[in-house]
């Protein structure tokens, strides 16, 4: 239930209050003009209002919000256009917080308007409150009022944000790469506590014969693609279970022909997720469930890392198809796949060319995308069916992701590293050409606040969107971003 703001807009302009107003303090506040209803421009909802308060009348603005935090999550705070806003009325109540402050620090009067209405009016207005409420999702500061900024701008600014975006994925991986290599040299087994290397860690220089073992870059993109597999809910487990059974483990039976069930047999057994239980409804799933317990026991002695706990992990408001249970499945199948086929080496090689740039996004969709197969095409959970055999363990909106968020940012710090310019020229003006399918919530309100149409479907400004909204937006910093600086100012 949204609330009709023209309503609230009528009671004010037609003072019909049955009661006379009062400021926390008690002050009598009269409203000797309510002001021009602010229509074409953006800025206060009331202009040129008179009111006094006390005994001293003033020339100045009004502003009407649903709730008083509105204020500051609009960002009318450190917009000069509000600088003139002589009393900020409310329609949720709020006793705590009388006041707001403009740009200037000035203190400005803020009024719950329900305490002055009718009650049936009173009572309607609340529970569209309460609704809205509930509904309610983040608002960019600068909705409505960014047209001021051309949509070329726009642009060049989020140009500017996909790429710092992606350096510092790069850089990102290359911290983990080096402290990878530390682990090695001094014989430390992960995944491990928290630790601080000290001055010999963070000074060390390194060569590029260093980052030269394939198995360890392998391991960099199976940490990065299992993180991405266990989206937020269960992105640092997925981490850490890559850590636990890692490439080297692996290797140790790269060459077996049950590879692909040897590597899902071993996932499942260090998750902690396999049920134990004497006794299932289907036989498929005891069938299931005695061929990866056989696997397992035939390595588990050659295993010394750590296992976990089915309530390490978050099935809670999961749509079924992300359950970490489809998720390892689906990372069990990419990652034989890359061990069998030599996957890195491949990546590689399609940059080291100059290849097409459609040939090339195919050809990485193709090794990305994974069909369910087995027991998990049919299930989501142990000993329970699905309706509906699934289709894919990754499909192509989520390959696209793997490949903007692991696979090129991994490539780019690769011919970084052992300075192959033209392959990471390749790689970089891949990222910026590249459209992907999928989308979500966040990056759609972006757009539709920014006015730029379709440009989310570009990967660079889907990437920057994100960052705008998580790391400008939401942290209030719009004095710092290059849209917000021409809206507020």
């Amino acid at each position: 239930m949204k609330i009709q703001e023209n309503i609230i807009y009528e009671i004010w302009k037609e003072k019909k209050f049955v009661r006379s107003l009062t400021s926390q303090d008690s002050q009598i506040i009269e409203v000797i003009n309510p002001g021009i209803q602010n229509k074409d421009s953006a800025g206060p909802d009331f202009l040129n209002a008179r009111i006094k308060f006390g005994n001293i009348t003033y020339l100045g603005d009004v502003e009407i919000d649903t709730q008083h935090s509105d204020w500051k999550a609009h960002g009318h705070y450190f917009d000069k256009k509000y600088n003139k806003v002589i009393l900020h009325l409310i329609i949720s109540q709020n006793k705590n917080q009388p006041y707001v402050f403009n740009k200037d620090g000035r203190k400005i009067p803020s009024l719950c308007i329900l305490d002055f209405l009718d009650q049936s009016i009173h009572t309607t207005l609340l529970n569209a409150v309460d609704a809205e409420r509930r509904n309610r999702k983040f608002e960019m500061p600068c909705l409505g009022r960014n047209e001021i900024v051309h949509k070329n701008e726009k642009l060049h600014f989020l140009f500017e944000l996909g790429v710092d975006r992606f350096k510092r994925k790069s850089k990102r991986l290359f911290d983990r790469l080096k402290e990878m290599i530390y682990l090695k040299k001094m014989n430390i087994r992960e995944p491990i506590l928290k630790y601080d290397f000290g001055e010999d860690f963070h000074n060390k220089k390194y060569t590029p014969e260093e980052f030269s073992e394939t198995t360890t870059w392998e391991q960099l993109i199976y940490e990065m693609i299992f993180e991405a597999l266990g989206y937020s809910k269960n992105k640092e487990m997925m981490l850490k279970l890559a850590r636990a059974a890692n490439v080297d483990f692996i290797n140790n039976f790269r060459s077996d022909d049950k590879l692909e069930q040897l590597i899902e047999s071993v996932l499942f057994n260090v998750s902690g997720l396999i049920p134990q239980k004497n006794k299932y409804e289907e036989e498929e799933t005891s069938e299931y469930l005695r061929t990866i317990s056989e696997l397992w026991n035939s390595v588990r002695d050659k295993y010394d890392s750590m296992t976990f706990k089915k309530e390490h992990w978050n099935f809670f408001k999961l749509r079924p198809q992300n359950f970490p249970t489809i998720r390892i499945a689906g990372g069990a199948s990419l990652l034989c796949n890359f061990l069998e086929n030599d996957m890195f080496k491949n990546f590689i090689e399609l940059f080291s060319e100059d290849r097409s740039g459609k040939e090339n996004v195919v050809h990485l969709r193709n090794l990305l995308i994974t069909e369910a197969q087995g027991y998990w095409a049919t299930h989501f959970n142990f000993d329970k069916k699905s309706r509906e055999k699934l289709n894919y363990f990754i499909g192509i909106s989520r390959a696209d992701e793997i490949i903007i968020n692991v696979i090129l940012p991994i490539l780019a710090l690769y011919f970084e590293l052992f300075d192959d310019q033209s392959a990471g020229r390749r790689v970089k003006n891949f990222y910026i050409n590249y459209s992907q399918k999928s989308t979500n919530q966040l990056v759609e309100q972006v757009s539709e606040t920014l006015g730029l149409g379709k440009a989310s479907r570009k990967s660079i400004n889907y990437q920057a969107m994100i960052e705008l909204f998580r790391n400008y937006c939401v942290k209030e910093r719009c004095l710092e971003c290059k849209i917000g600086e021409k809206v507020f100012n």
